[in-house]
């Protein structure tokens, strides 16, 4: 069964529809911040067109979808991006028997996609409406949350890691002293994750532990965080692996991964002060 709800990202209406239990986003809406309101099937296609974006897709439903059909989807890789290579989304389904994807037709109709999806379509589409689009989903799902009283985990939505969301900032909390971005030595002994949590939060996990070690007992550094730097912890995983894909060295990405942490902050920070002034 299927519950519609509808967020509003930059004046856009995009619709979130609940299929078994997770979620999925018509991406014909999002497509609709790049053409308009007539346009957003076509873009949907041309997208289903790219060889990376089949790419994607494939490696998600290799991961998520034991009943994928894998030969199927190296004969669709292996035309993409020829002049003449064309794919609906119906036709990837029923090829492939994807989960990922799926077209809804009347009231609330066009493609959706898992949430995971989605939010890689919209960084074809803007990188900046993808992360109000992350914004304003969260804030759907903490209305929910507060609805339904159920706990909402936000790395599951984020990451499929168990870090739950809090309302407090990590500066409520101890903060471990030393100057982490500048002094670079812990970066070539440092796992990924810590590389992401020195560009957002300016220290390792494992000094934070060190600095509240009852309240590492049962948590870590990013269940303290506050929704916008989840949300940007979100974007920072993402550059992160197009950058490692790219082979790029720890160092180059760290400093351009401080760069777009501070960017983003700041800019949810003001549409936040915005929003505010607008309220009153």
């Amino acid at each position: 069964m299927r519950r519609n709800k509808v967020i509003v990202v930059q004046n856009i209406n995009i619709t979130v529809s609940e299929e078994n239990f997770d979620d999925y986003i018509c991406i014909t809406d999002i497509a609709k911040a790049k053409v308009g309101e007539s346009r957003g099937a076509d873009v949907v296609k041309n997208w289903m067109r790219n060889r990376a974006t089949l790419e994607f897709l494939g490696t998600w439903e290799q991961i998520y979808n034991p009943a994928f059909k894998v030969v199927e989807f190296d004969h669709f890789k292996s035309e993409a991006g020829l002049h003449t290579f064309v794919l609906s989304v119906s036709e990837w389904i029923e090829k492939t028997e994807a989960i990922g994807l799926f077209v809804k037709r009347g009231k609330y109709g066009g493609t959706y996609a898992h949430k995971d999806i989605a939010f890689e379509f919209a960084s074809a589409i803007s990188p900046v409406f993808k992360l109000y689009l992350i914004k304003e989903f969260q804030r759907l799902k903490e209305a929910e949350n507060d609805a339904e009283k159920i706990e909402w985990d936000a790395k599951r939505f984020l990451s499929k890691n168990n870090y739950l969301i809090q309302t407090d900032a990590v500066k409520n909390y101890l903060i471990p002293s030393g100057n982490y971005k500048e002094n670079l030595e812990w970066l070539a002994y440092a796992e990924e994750a810590d590389v992401l949590n020195v560009a957002l939060f300016g220290f390792t996990a494992k000094a934070w532990r060190d600095e509240n070690p009852e309240l590492a007992k049962k948590n870590n550094v990013r269940d303290f965080a506050s929704i916008n730097e989840l949300t940007v912890l979100s974007n920072l995983e993402t550059h992160n692996a197009q950058m490692i894909r790219e082979g790029r060295n720890k160092t180059e990405r760290f400093q351009i991964l401080q760069e777009i942490a501070e960017y983003q902050l700041n800019v949810l920070k003001a549409a936040e002060q915005i929003k505010l002034i607008v309220e009153k």
